[in-house]
């Protein structure tokens, strides 16, 4: 062969080689070094893991591969792809979350106008569902938004260009011995694996998943026609993205593999880092053997030297701290409050709330009758809430406020001791049929007696004391019928003339105010939203928010709207009075219950005006327009409708106690 023929051949056998294409395929088994696109929370940790979210409340993260693919071939087909991925979420609560993380095919990186919470950092109120969006996502989803049809708290789904899930399943994997569908838990704090298949021949996407250790099941999931030609046209990115709502929650990937035109790569899940608060592995049984053999005599020593000295000790063993003497009102002994309630036994528990139980027990020495409200010492919110309740009414006194007699705390266990209410929470009356029905002169009653309580609070204490809490099963009734609100373990105290500094949602879903989705910031304004709500539902007889026989959630402000702007806002009234009130001052009720709910802070009264209103010394403005965006604005704040059955209602600290929010 002549020099210039081997120039030649060599030439066009490089132009073959550059005109190859690239082998679209990656691996990362964690993701120590990878070289991926972050922005938002998200990041990779020093152990190697893909952690989406941090933690923080009401933020997005995502990641991608770095190098945009390429998902069609010659002619404008669409190119098969396949993908497997490990992930975990840690939630602050075992059973609520921020809403989960998507696996995203999409046309661009670039998310920023996107939101947190319900859309998961993919879209916003204005493009969602729009084709312009141009992303074909997977979402494993921890939260039910009955604002995109969510079918449960705990489901896998597939979606196209929005939140809306083109098909959706509870999470599972069917089982290849048995044929029988598992479930799974997205929030048991292990990790699991997910499998995305994408066939170019049927244009058929197929989901499947299962835990760590169970090899890939046959059966997918389930799976949805997608034309992706239409969806993402030609180049990709391919990552994933998560968001928070106001639970704080962390997304974390473990590892991912990606193939264009066959089968992902299997990922070795023995090398995979561990999730950061995993259970802790079992000691070997050379240690469980050894080391009781070794230190049995000591152990027992001391075990028995305990037990003899201490035991009567610390059955009623007490703790006491500085700020206790500054703030606490009279202190009981546990002994005494142990034989008050027969040992705290189940014949004398009067309800469960969200920090606690209450007990009803007779003081030894007086035989006064008292209610016992034993906080929880699983509850992580606990000592703060104690501590919030025992400074915020141990010295305030007013005739529409439970009073707080005095505490007792043990090492383990955080006491309030009140006067006791006969005939208990105001909510039974209201949504128990077996109990007498309320008479509209009792529930005007009510009204102005809380409303007298709020007053307090808020304007003639030495302090403002934000409740934040106030709902119908927070008004306990006395033997004389008179409201008093209780349970103050989320009042917030700060001088007046000054700003409460409040970062941290609080508060039970359905009496959130507007404005605390987006600043966080209570305020007399919010706990006057919460105080509208109440009127609406002592007046109504009805739940802030309610579902119906198909499954869709209402709430109750909204439902009073409609009726105001078509003149019939006294069809409201609870239909338990049978008619039985005067329709002027009903209609004048529900109008002031309206303007406290009012979406703009700035609009709602003050409660000092609220009292005039109810007095009578001043007139009731006329209701604005401005109600007609009041479903939204609720909506948007509170996150999640919540599921009765199986979300709990108060949410605190970051949040404490509730429901996530998509």
């Amino acid at each position: 062969m002549s020099v210039i023929s081997l120039l030649f051949f060599l030439t066009l056998h490089h132009g073959f080689l550059l005109a190859s294409p690239a082998v679209d395929q990656f691996t990362f088994d964690g993701f120590a070094g990878a070289n991926l696109l972050l922005d938002g929370t998200a990041e990779v940790t020093a152990d190697g893991l893909l952690m989406l979210t941090n933690g923080t409340t009401l933020l997005k993260g995502h990641a991608f591969y770095s190098s945009i693919l390429r998902f069609h071939a010659a002619a404008s087909t669409p190119r098969s792809f396949s993908t497997a991925f490990v992930f975990g979420i840690l939630s602050e609560y075992a059973d609520i979350s921020s809403p989960g993380l998507a696996f995203v095919v999409s046309k661009s990186s670039n998310f920023s106008t996107a939101l947190q919470s319900q859309y998961m950092g993919l879209a916003n109120a204005a493009n969602n569902g729009n084709a312009s969006n141009h992303f074909l996502a997977v979402e494993l989803d921890t939260v039910v938004n009955a604002e995109f049809g969510d079918m449960s708290g705990n489901h896998v789904g597939i979606n196209v260009d929005g939140l809306k899930s083109v098909v959706a399943d509870n999470a599972g994997y069917y089982d290849d011995g048995t044929g029988a569908f598992r479930n799974m838990s997205l929030l048991n704090r292990t990790a699991a694996q997910v499998w995305v298949d994408f066939d170019a021949l049927t244009s058929l996407v197929n989901i499947t998943m299962a835990p760590l250790e169970v090899p890939k099941p046959k059966r997918p999931l389930l799976s949805a026609t997608v034309n992706l030609l239409s969806v993402i046209q030609d180049e990709a990115y391919v990552g994933f993205s998560s968001s928070t709502g106001v639970v704080s929650s962390r997304h974390y990937v473990l590892a991912w593999s990606f193939r264009m035109d066959g089968l992902a790569p299997p990922l070795n899940t023995q090398k995979l880092p561990g999730l950061p608060f995993t259970i802790p592995k079992r000691s070997s049984k050379m240690l469980k053997i050894l080391l009781p053999i070794a230190s049995a005599a000591l152990v027992l020593a001391l075990a028995i030297t305990v037990i003899v000295i201490d035991r009567r000790r610390r059955k009623y063993a007490e703790l006491k701290e500085d700020w206790e003497t500054e703030f606490g009102p009279h202190r009981f002994s546990y002994k005494d409050l142990f034989h008050a309630t027969n040992g705290f036994c189940d014949e004398r528990l009067l309800g469960i709330g969200g920090f606690g139980r209450v007990y009803k027990g007779v003081l030894p020495a007086s035989g006064t009758v008292v209610a016992v409200k034993k906080v929880s010492h699983e509850s992580r919110q606990g000592m703060r809430e104690f501590i919030s309740e025992v400074v915020s009414i141990g010295q305030i006194r007013h005739r529409n406020l439970v009073r707080l007699l005095g505490y007792c705390r043990r090492k383990r266990e955080l006491l309030l001791v009140y006067d006791h209410m006969p005939n208990g929470s105001l909510d039974k009356f209201l949504y128990d049929h077996s109990m007498p029905v309320l008479s509209w002169s009792q529930r005007l009653g009510v009204i102005s007696d809380v409303a007298s309580s709020v007053l307090y609070l808020h304007e003639d204490w030495e302090k403002v004391i934000l409740h934040r809490d106030i709902k119908a099963s927070n008004v306990l009734l006395d033997a004389d019928m008179n409201a008093r609100l209780g349970d103050f373990g989320l009042a917030r105290m700060y001088d007046h003339g000054t700003d409460p500094h409040t970062t941290h949602v609080v508060g039970t879903m359905g009496y959130l105010a507007p404005e605390l989705g987006h600043t966080g910031k209570a305020s007399k304004a919010s706990d006057v939203f919460a105080f509208g709500v109440f009127m609406l539902e002592v007046a109504c007889g009805r739940r802030p928010i309610s579902q119906d026989e198909h499954g869709d959630h209402f709430l109750l402000v909204d439902r009073v709207v409609e009726h105001w702007r078509e003149g019939t806002i006294t069809d409201a009234v609870d239909p338990r009075l049978r008619g039985d009130f005067a329709v002027q001052e009903a209609s004048f009720v529900l109008t002031l219950c309206l303007l406290c709910s009012h979406p703009l802070p700035s609009a709602r009264p003050g409660i000092r005006q609220i009292m005039q209103f109810l007095d009578g010394n001043t007139p009731l403005p006329e209701l604005s327009e401005a109600h007609r965006s009041v479903n939204m604005l609720v909506l948007m704040q509170n996150q999640v409708v919540l599921n009765s059955h199986s979300l709990p209602s108060t949410v605190a600290g970051n949040i404490s106690d509730i429901p996530g929010a998509r």
